[in-house]
């Protein structure tokens, strides 16, 4: 074997070790019974990083994943592609409030029915109460308010049940929705547009109309906020995952690695497994909480749901849809305020998709910008 072979070894075996730790990043007490046998969670991940080899690879995945975000940020390959890209997904923004109900009323739906509380981990006291929130969510029906309430309950009860930090992704979800409403297709939107006309009937006996539009005036302004509500909750759930799930709770993650003989799909030894889909979660959890290439890091979370989705086949689905849901938000919408993207974008060229060319624009011209602020064209992290 060549020197030079030799050298790109430990960092092709990192790159795969990082795609295929897809396939242990569900929440491991859904598919696990017990907590496995006791492990010192601190020496267990000192043991396994102290191995030279596991060094190697955590340190070869980490230059690779930096290497290449350095290399995209300054030769921009393919950067019209993506600005064409970014301008298709501003088209669909009007239905992400449809996306997020969906996220939200489907998997309640489903969390009533089958008896637990937003979380697998977490029985439900009553299953009518998620089961009627759901479809309210789905139907578009006192949007805001029902799922100001789903929010209130689900801290409620948060005080009570630590566990249901298993499922926080919803209250960035939930904080979403509240922000940005039902959206369309709605019964809300469908009610409003009726009473919106004072020749109807109805529009002389609705008793919201006003409140509506007052509490819509409120919060306008904070719509776009929705996008950071969702990223952080999502950034959260990673690294709460990685952290607690994996890193300190190592028993129950062999488990896991043992039950799907993950060692067979990538030939480490189970507590490289581990401390890997840990780091790896906490990594990712950390990048979307800051808003960095946000899009990016969307997609690599849908994609690791996926591969968990057939990876472990008796994972719940319907406790995933929430996440599939929000990861899918953020690629349309990107980061949001309060993001680095937003930092990146002022500090870059921007590539004008209007034309048929690639015509470069200094940052922040506003031939090039959308509504909202962001700019379609922008080859920068998000």
């Amino acid at each position: 074997m060549s020197h030079r072979r030799a050298a790109a070894l430990p960092v092709a075996l990192a790159a795969t070790l990082l795609l295929a730790t897809g396939r242990a990043r569900a929440h491991v007490r859904y598919v696990t019974e017990g907590s496995g046998d006791p492990v010192d969670a601190v020496r267990f991940v000192v043991d396994v990083l102290a191995v030279p080899l596991h060094a190697a690879l955590f340190l070869g995945g980490g230059l690779l994943v930096a290497t290449a975000a350095a290399g995209y940020l300054r030769f921009r390959p393919a950067a019209y592609d993506l600005a064409v890209l970014r301008r298709t997904l501003a088209e669909y923004v009007d239905l992400v409030p449809w996306m997020l109900r969906l996220s939200v009323g489907l998997p309640l739906v489903g969390a009533g029915f089958a008896g637990y509380f937003f979380s697998p981990a977490v029985p439900a006291t009553t299953r009518l109460f998620q089961v009627v929130v759901g479809f309210f969510l789905l139907f578009g029906l006192a949007t805001r308010f029902v799922a100001a309430v789903a929010l209130a309950a689900y801290l409620a009860r948060l005080a009570v049940e630590p566990q249901l930090l298993l499922a926080v992704e919803y209250v960035g979800a939930l904080v979403g929705i509240v922000l940005v409403g039902s959206g369309r297709p709605s019964a809300d939107q469908m009610f409003k547009e009726v009473a919106d006309d004072d020749r109807t009937l109805y529009s002389k006996v609705d008793p919201f109309r006003g409140l509506s539009k007052r509490f819509d005036a409120v919060v306008s302004p904070y719509e776009d906020y929705a996008a950071t509500a969702v990223r952080v909750a999502l950034g959260v759930t990673f690294v709460y995952l990685g952290f607690v799930e994996k890193l300190l709770n190592p028993g129950r993650a062999l488990l896991v690695v043992e039950k799907y003989d993950l060692t067979a799909v990538v030939p480490v030894e189970p507590g490289m497994w581990v401390v890997g889909a840990g780091l790896t979660e906490i990594a990712l959890g950390i990048v979307v909480i800051l808003g960095l290439f946000t899009r990016a890091s969307a997609a690599v979370a849908f994609l690791l749901f996926t591969t968990t989705l057939f990876g472990l086949p008796d994972d719940p689905v319907i406790a995933h849809i929430s996440l599939f849901g929000l990861a899918s938000m953020l690629f349309i919408t990107g980061s949001g305020p309060l993001a680095l993207d937003n930092w990146l974008r002022g500090r870059t060229a921007t590539v004008d998709s209007s034309t048929t060319g690639t015509e470069e624009r200094p940052a922040g011209d506003p031939t090039t910008a959308t509504d909202g602020g962001t700019d379609p064209g922008d080859p920068g992290a998000d």
